[in-house]
């Protein structure tokens, strides 16, 4: 069986293109990064779920000592707020990790060839072109040749990356992940890592819009979906209000 490295994030994103992965046939090898990340304690516990449901081999790969030279990033500088609203707004290129996607790729690349792997598999999608410059295949298809390049006799024939969402939406991949399986329960998007999704974050907005779009249940649970019952001190689902 061929071997494809997956970045796993424990998102949506990256969740279903690790049953896409395997639907298709290959051994996934799930590969996940701290980078001194907020949401660093939900994300890689997710991704670390999903690979315990498949029973295949998850690495985590500790950059933690990156934190101090990119604290441009709201992501990653505690001292800045993760701004709240729709990716489309000015406020969100605070959420940019300085080459993130060059660093991950890269490693993915070095744990491929060393294992043989056949494709470094990303989900990367086309909603994220406007604010993330790594995002968009002029990136992906240059990363890859580079990576092509420099293990030029030492990296499996064929090589190469698999973004199969790099031209489709978020909804797209709600569509898809439906059609796979996903339990969307087990999926984590929200930048500011707390409990609960917050519901208002760009991944949060985006992941509501998704769903919709898509015309998919959405199950999470976003706190600013809560609603505080004053005296006695519990949350409830608003929906939970109705009727």
């Amino acid at each position: 069986m061929s071997k494809a490295v997956v970045v796993l994030s424990g998102g949506m994103d990256s969740v279903t293109l690790l049953h896409r992965i395997r639907k298709e046939g290959f051994e996934p090898l799930p590969i996940t990064f701290f980078y001194g990340q907020k949401h660093a304690t939900r994300e890689i516990g997710f991704a670390r779920y999903w690979a315990d449901k498949f029973g295949v081999r998850h690495e985590v790969v500790d950059l933690g000592s990156l934190t101090q030279l990119l604290q441009s990033s709201a992501l990653v500088d505690i001292g800045q707020e993760v701004p709240e609203g729709h990716y489309a707004a000015e406020n969100m290129k605070a959420t940019v990790v300085p080459n993130r996607n060059m660093i991950m790729l890269s490693i993915a690349t070095a744990y491929a060839v060393d294992q043989k792997a056949e494709m470094v598999a990303t989900g990367v999608h086309g909603g994220d072109h406007d604010i993330y410059p790594d995002c968009r295949p002029n990136f992906v298809n240059a990363a890859e040749k580079a990576a092509q390049l420099g293990n030029e006799g030492f990296a499996n024939d064929p090589f190469y990356f698999y973004a199969p969402y790099i031209m489709q939406r978020k909804e797209d991949i709600a569509l898809d992940g439906e059609a796979l399986g996903v339990d969307w329960t087990v999926t984590w998007s929200c930048y500011k890592g707390g409990e609960l999704h917050c519901g208002k974050c760009g991944t949060c907005v985006e992941r509501k819009e998704a769903f919709e779009l898509a015309k998919v249940k959405d199950p999470t649970d976003y706190e600013d979906r809560r609603v505080d019952i004053p005296g006695l001190g519990v949350s409830v689902k608003k929906g939970l209000l109705d009727g």
